[in-house]
């Protein structure tokens, strides 16, 4: 079983790589860093929660374990 200090670790770094190429993304749709960022960062936010839930969840299942 994963530790809860994993899954956050894990969340966190993959939130990073999310916020950055979400942010790049946000400023050539829209050619504003402000709302590129802002974008970005209430994506980032939604994702994490999201991700973290998941991943509890997982952690819980034993299916496909050995």
């Amino acid at each position: 079983m994963e530790t809860t200090k994993r899954s956050l670790t894990k969340a966190v770094i993959w939130n990073v790589i999310g916020l950055i190429s979400m942010g790049i993304v946000g400023f050539l749709a829209t050619g504003s860093v402000m709302l590129g960022g802002a974008t970005a960062l209430i994506n980032t936010c939604v994702g994490f929660c999201c991700y973290i839930v998941y991943e509890r969840i997982w952690s819980r299942i034993l299916w496909g374990l050995k």
